[in-house]
């Protein structure tokens, strides 16, 4: 009897049995970028408790060595007694145990990382996303959190988490939450709004061209289209974080908020703030797809480790496919608008040659390695591109074969009912979800378009929805050499040649520096070069590598003035135009009134 009083006791103590993980944050060098850390620990009686700082951080899917800014760790027990720890790993603290203790930790933190939206401090505010700041234990992950913030008195506090009874703290069930839910502190103009019954506030830091009153007419609008691919709504609050800045960019997903962030002058223009809305849809989509349901290998996350999933593509391309669809649905993008933006999707996709070699599940297992450039451009594609065309073309075949009645947006909200959280969907679930609904095997369709590289044949499958990929009137024909290249003095620099391109088998390659075309000296534009020749012409190259001059001859190809444009069909039949209304919600431009 007494031994198994011992052992309860001793598991008792070894346990957390859900208590809070106290995490305070002093912001008292601002202009310094310093923050320091504080975090308390619940009594355990294990030999050592491993604290670790995430090593990447959600929504990037990179690591990102946040543990690099991390100074003058120390630990202590209960007593304030100084605790003997080691660093055992590039982002793990070993704090070692003689008897049964809460464990208290402070260390410092240099946060001057705008655009990883990791961590920032300077003197005007904090961005706080919990995996650049405050480190965790493996058993202590699923206990209670609370945080409080030490900043400067005219500083406001936001996040997504609940309030913990001050103006500068919060709570959240567990540590998946608090890193899921950022906090930005600081000088900033604050906005909520209700929709439906649901919370919303809008936090800005920084002065910009921004329209408060656009930006929160349209917030309005975009939050009611949740039911147009869902049943339900996975919040009751949400914040839209944004900020106006200089130097970064960019936006990332959290479970009950977004951060997204603009240069300060890019949002007054129509084509800027469409920039920004887009931006906010696609946020506002990864609420479900990704926060609510994701592909297994990243459910549940691991903090510290990279997390290979094959279905990357749907995460991250699904939801580039959608965000037109629900803004053009709730009337903040036009159809116009709509087809300016699968022009550029379309048209990159067409000028990548990396989509004939990767496919989209390789492209989403390799994502935490794959890296831009010339190289990625003429082998490599990228989950959001081949995913949102990929998504595209599934959705227009379930529409096409269902007349109609079955679109991808089942396809979503049936992930959403069947794979939520915490279990994480696989290939086999979408194949599965897919049969279920049609009553056919996509087997075959996924080999073709998702385990092999898409070859999607935009003519037939653009004309299904009464659109079409059309040359505009009065295009010409251009001679080129399949490269891009930039201005740099007296000389053009190759910074992309298409592989199997004219450049390419002529032997050019990246920062190969143009001199003359048959010994006539380059302008400032490589187009205005070429306009002396026609397609088809031989020409001789003169150029510079590794500071010798060299000469080659190349045969020019054909390019057009102006690129294929996405358009409706003038001719499009009374099938496509109904094809086109299930598809995007609104009837074909073409449609008569």
């Amino acid at each position: 009897m007494k031994k198994f009083l011992a052992m309860s006791i001793l598991a008792a103590c070894s346990s957390s049995a859900f208590a809070d993980v106290n995490y305070s944050l002093s912001i008292t060098q601002p202009e310094h970028h310093l923050g320091n850390v504080s975090v308390e620990f619940p009594q355990t009686a294990q030999a050592h408790l491993d604290i670790k700082l995430p090593a990447w951080r959600t929504g990037r899917y990179e690591i990102l060595n946040l543990a690099n800014g991390v100074r003058f760790f120390e630990a202590k027990d209960d007593d304030g007694k100084a605790l003997e720890w080691e660093k055992i790993d590039h982002s793990t603290w070993r704090v070692h145990l003689n008897e049964p203790t809460q464990v208290n930790v402070d260390y410092q933190v240099y946060a001057n990382e705008l655009g990883k939206r990791a961590r920032h401090i300077d003197d005007s505010h904090a961005f706080i996303d919990a995996s650049g700041f405050f480190m965790f234990s493996e058993s202590f992950r699923q206990d209670p959190v609370k945080v409080e913030l030490n900043v400067p008195k005219e500083w406001r506090s936001v996040s997504g988490m609940e309030n913990a009874g001050s103006k500068h703290s919060f709570k959240a069930a567990d540590y998946d939450i608090l890193v899921d839910s950022p906090i930005e502190t600081g000088i900033n103009e604050l906005h909520k709004f209700t929709v439906d019954g649901r919370e919303y506030e809008l936090v800005i830091w920084g002065e910009g061209n921004y329209d408060v009153d656009q930006m929160l007419t349209d917030l309005k609008k975009l939050v009611t289209t949740g039911n147009v691919i869902w049943d339900s709504y996975p919040y009751e609050r949400y914040v839209f974080m944004v900020h106006a800045t200089s130097g970064a960019g960019g936006a990332t997903e959290h479970l009950n908020s977004t951060i997204i962030q603009r240069p300060r002058d890019r949002f007054g223009s129509r084509k800027d703030y469409l920039a920004f809305i887009s931006t906010a849809a696609h946020e506002f989509i990864h609420t479900w797809n990704v926060k609510a349901y994701r592909p297994k290998g990243i459910a549940p996350y691991d903090y510290t480790n990279i997390n290979y999933a094959k279905t990357l593509w749907i995460a991250e391309g699904s939801t580039s496919y959608f965000e037109d669809h629900l803004m053009v649905r709730a009337g903040i993008e036009t159809t116009d608008e709509f087809f300016g933006t699968l022009t550029k999707t379309v048209n990159r996709h067409l000028q990548t040659p990396g989509r004939e070699v990767q496919s989209a599940t390789e492209t989403s297992f390799d994502k935490w390695i794959n890296q831009g450039g010339d190289h990625a451009r003429n082998y490599s594609t990228n989950i959001y591109l081949e995913g949102a065309l990929i998504s595209m073309a599934l959705d227009i075949d379930l529409l096409e074969k269902s007349d109609g009645k079955i679109s991808y947006r089942d396809v979503h909200r049936a992930l959403y009912n069947k794979h939520r959280l915490p279990d994480g969907f696989t290939p086999d679930d979408v194949k599965a979800i897919l049969k279920e609904l049609t009553g056919r095997d996509y087997s075959a369709w996924w080999q073709s378009n998702v385990d092999e590289p898409a070859a999607i044949d935009f003519d037939l499958l653009l004309a299904k929805v009464g659109l079409g990929l059309i040359r505009p009137e009065g295009a010409k024909s251009i001679p080129s050499i399949d490269s891009f290249a930039k201005n740099s003095g007296e000389l053009l620099t190759l910074t992309h040649v298409r592989r199997g391109g004219a450049a390419w088998q002529a032997g050019l390659t990246t920062d190969d520096k143009i001199v003359a075309f048959n010994k006539k000296h380059v302008g400032k534009d490589l187009t205005a070069s070429l306009e002396t020749f026609k397609a088809g012409d031989t020409v001789t190259v003169d150029f510079i590598r590794r500071d010798a001059l060299q000469s080659t001859t190349l045969t020019l190809s054909e390019d057009f003035d102006k690129e294929k444009k996405v358009k409706a069909l003038k001719d499009a039949t009374p099938a496509q135009m109904a094809l086109f209304k299930a598809w995007m919600g609104v009837d074909h431009p073409n449609q008569a009134k």
